[in-house]
């Protein structure tokens, strides 16, 4: 089995749009490490703050076969490819780390450069992969969030009371404690 950790975004309908995703994935992969949601402006484009979360699962899927699942899951929520690679999205599922592998082929690039370059993707991930060692800069998660400049970037961790109000807490439970955060 291999450890995979992926972001997930959505800054359309974004309660109904992150349940969905978190329940295919967990009725395919079952059990699933989830950080807590964070919000976050959009980078790029003017718009609707989208949510974020990370997400860790163990699978004996290829990476190229995990992505054509995320792909299906966001196809299934409406999301049109026919957008602006910058610009609104009903959901976004990105594989971030696949064990220690380092790839780039077929539009597929591990670890995601994204890790590195966004809070909404390094804040999450730090949360529940914060001791897991960077394939290729080689620090740990923790230690790249710890040195993250953040304040172009700025990422709101929701509080459990607004989780409780939304669809989104039913798949939230058991989420791990966080790393440094900016509120």
């Amino acid at each position: 089995m291999a450890s995979a950790y992926l972001s997930i975004g959505s800054n359309i309908d974004r309660e109904r749009n992150i349940a969905l995703a978190l329940r295919k994935l967990r009725q395919r992969y079952g059990e699933l490490k989830l950080s807590s949601i964070y919000e976050s402006e959009p980078v790029g484009f003017k718009g609707e703050n989208f949510y974020n979360l990370a997400v860790g699962l163990e699978s004996l899927d290829s990476p190229a076969e995990l992505v054509k699942v995320f792909r299906a899951i966001e196809n299934e929520s409406g999301r049109s490819r026919e957008r602006p690679k910058f610009g609104p999205r009903t959901l976004d599922i990105d594989l971030l780390l696949y064990d220690h592998m380092v790839c780039v082929q077929d539009g597929l690039e591990l670890p995601r450069e994204e890790i590195i370059r966004y809070a909404f993707v390094l804040r999450p991930l730090a949360e529940i992969a914060g001791e897991l060692r960077h394939p290729t800069v080689g620090k740990t998660i923790a230690e790249l969030w710890w040195e993250f400049d953040d304040s172009g970037q700025r990422t709101r961790k929701l509080g459990d009371q607004v989780l409780q109000t939304t669809a989104v807490a039913r798949y939230s439970a058991g989420r791990s404690g966080g790393a440094r955060g900016s509120e």
